[in-house]
């Protein structure tokens, strides 16, 4: 996701160097306008997340369908307001034009999509795929190693969190428990 999201970024700047559109208020901000770098950011982060969260990612159960369901609908709602929230505050505080918002957004949801579907979804139902070939060298450098980097959905569809609230969980109550003397 974080490579994603700076890529879009440097694809943001690009952009604005490409255009060269002013922003409305220029005592608010340096450089150019368009596209809002904000709203793009968070066009990114709502596209890439709703694919992930809607094809990819499985939360353990609270064993009540009508609790999952309404996990599921204040997280997408979450997500969703904030990341519009953002956007919409561009232009109410006059950093961006409404256009300016409302392109930033869609590019930045239209390469989070693209890229969630290329680098997520691809790459793991395809491995063998340029993305998926990618991804493994990547995953299995040396230097991801050293700083711990993984890609916890590739093993688990929760990511790993049951996995390690069950050992946390375990070593809990295993330092709870008073050691029993002879």
């Amino acid at each position: 996701m974080w490579a994603g999201q700076m890529l879009c970024e440097s694809f943001n700047s690009v952009l604005k160097h490409i255009v060269q559109e002013d922003r409305p208020n220029e005592e608010l901000g340096d450089g150019y306008g368009f596209p809002s770098s904000h709203s793009q950011w968070m066009g990114y982060f709502a596209g890439f997340l709703a694919l992930h969260f809607s094809l990819r990612h499985r939360f353990v159960s609270t064993g009540f369908r009508l609790l999952d369901w309404a996990r599921d609908i204040f997280l997408f709602s979450f997500i969703i307001s904030w990341s519009v929230a953002v956007a919409y505050s561009r232009y109410y505080l006059s950093y961006h034009t409404a256009s300016q918002v409302l392109w930033g957004f869609g590019i930045g949801v239209a390469f989070g999509a693209a890229y969630y579907l290329l680098m997520e979804f691809v790459s793991v139902r395809f491995p063998n795929s340029l993305p998926g070939r990618l991804r493994t060298a990547i995953l299995t450098n040396p230097l991801c190693a050293w700083f711990r980097l993984r890609d916890g959905w590739a093993v688990w569809p929760d990511a790993g969190t049951e996995a390690q609230y069950r050992l946390w969980r375990k070593e809990w109550d295993r330092q709870r428990i008073p050691a029993k003397q002879d």
